[in-house]
């Protein structure tokens, strides 16, 4: 088995830089992740309930360390049980898979999926908005670590690799869409050329060529994604009381067979054919009486035989999963081990860079229906639908205002000159509007819109 990593994973496509005999490439990349803006505004980003409504719940920060820590997790027992990699002498490299984790969110505007929506439509005729899209423009250009000597922008000029390990989508997006056009994950087409540089340093030339091109780490990061979604989100969930695990086993049909389609295409036709099982409102259900079985058990205790009483005992034993502390840590703590527990490693032997690694299909099945459950039983809520179409309506409206008629005079002085300067490329004028309003918090964006058309401004004494 050739090796995991050589030469060209270290090289920075921003300009070489002098090495510290103390501190790896990765190890200097991972701290230039942990000390950008754009990785600390993520504490003021919605993961699914407004953080500013209880400290407890996650926020795009909070999960990106959650990420990275599984990642590591994964990475850590691969190296430490994978037969062939402990017989090839290779170690997969940790610092690289957490800085992959940590930055894998930087690109999400403010109001998650909402806010994307609203960038994409807008942008629709200028190369679209797409979050991971808009993580590599990040690092790769818009953080302010690294400026060339002709003046070009780097961003935090990370390694080959580190960069690899967040392109999650080998395909550029359209440079136009139609506006019926559904939001197509991927690259700029601004940023093709750089994909194919790193691609070439990364697995040479005939590797990167290759369908499907990702490396270990980012394959990795995303099932650390998914695990981190799927078990926190549901942990939150719970927390809010927008679910209870009774609840949830007595899912009214329309819910379950909605779950059920979202499933199936999650897991995909492969996926259903390998694993031979037909998705359908009794698997959901099935995955979730596992989840909770014997938590429930322990603290219903045994039955007694008589209906009504046995039903009041499983009720104030679901209820008390949903209040008491210790029993969802010990949750999440149980879901998290067990998905670690069943990543497996695809090798590929003539390009190991490029290895995957994948859960098993029963633990994919179980990961792929908490998640799906959850999104579509929270996020769906009127209660979530409500602050959600706000998001929407201030991302555009901001948008709108910047982009037009001496728009260029309500943004920030730096802002204003790189607009200025880009004259008459309309296109090159929209991504940058488009940049400073993704790289908004929540609260600045609300703020911004208030100042705008709110009777109860901010001070004009306030910087914008």
């Amino acid at each position: 088995m050739p090796s995991l990593y050589g030469d060209g994973d270290h090289r920075r496509l921003g300009g070489a830089e002098p090495e510290l005999a103390y501190r790896t490439p990765f190890d200097r990349d991972y701290g230039r992740a942990i000390h950008s803006p754009s990785f600390r505004r993520l504490q003021g980003k919605t993961q699914v309930f407004p953080s500013h409504e209880s400290d407890f719940f996650r926020n795009r920060l909070t999960h990106s360390l959650e990420v990275a820590q599984i990642a590591e997790g994964i990475a850590a027992r691969l190296n430490g049980e994978d037969a062939e990699l402990r017989a090839a002498g290779h170690c997969i490299d940790l610092r690289v898979c957490a800085t992959a984790a940590l930055l894998h969110d930087v690109g999400h505007p403010p109001f998650g999926h909402n806010g994307e929506r609203a960038l994409d439509n807008l942008m629709r005729g200028h190369g679209g908005f797409e979050g991971n899209a808009q993580s590599l423009r990040i690092v790769t250009r818009l953080e302010k670590k690294m400026q060339g000597a002709d003046g070009g922008r780097h961003g935090l000029n990370l390694t080959a690799r580190a960069l690899a390990a967040i392109l999650k989508y080998d395909r550029p997006i359209p440079s136009e869409r139609p506006p019926d056009a559904k939001l197509v994950k991927g690259y700029y087409a601004t940023e093709a050329d750089l994909v194919r540089s790193l691609k070439m340093a990364v697995s040479g030339p005939d590797g990167r060529e290759k369908a499907e091109w990702r490396t270990i780490e980012c394959s990795i990061m995303d099932l650390a994604d998914d695990i981190a979604y799927s078990t926190f989100d549901l942990e939150d969930a719970l927390k809010a009381g927008f679910l209870t695990p009774i609840g949830i086993l007595s899912s009214k049909d329309g819910l379950l067979s909605v779950v059920a389609e979202a499933v199936r295409k999650g897991l995909g036709e492969a996926f259903l054919a390998e694993a031979g099982k037909e998705i359908n409102e009794g698997v959901v259900i099935a995955v979730f009486t596992d989840v909770f079985d014997d938590l429930v058990k322990a603290e219903a205790g045994t039955p007694s035989g008589h209906a009504l009483e046995d039903l009041v005992r499983w009720y104030k034993a679901s209820d008390k999963i949903v209040t008491s502390g210790y029993i969802r840590t010990k949750l999440s703590s149980q879901l998290v081990k067990q998905a670690i527990a069943s990543v497996e490693l695809k090798v590929d032997h003539e390009y190991p860079m490029l290895s995957r690694a994948a859960l098993t299909n029963k633990a994919r099945l179980v990961v792929e229906v908490i998640k799906q459950y959850v999104y579509h039983a929270t996020i769906y809520s009127s209660r979530v639908k409500v602050p959600e179409f706000r998001g929407y309506e201030v991302v555009e409206g901001i948008f709108e205002a910047l982009s037009g008629h001496r728009g260029n005079l309500l943004m920030p002085d730096d802002v204003r000159d790189e607009y200025d300067a880009a004259a008459a490329d309309r296109g090159a004028r929209m991504r940058i509007v488009c940049d400073f309003v993704a790289g908004m918090t929540d609260r600045y964006a609300i703020e911004f819109y208030g100042r705008l058309h709110s009777d109860t401004s901010q001070s004009i004494f306030k910087p914008i």
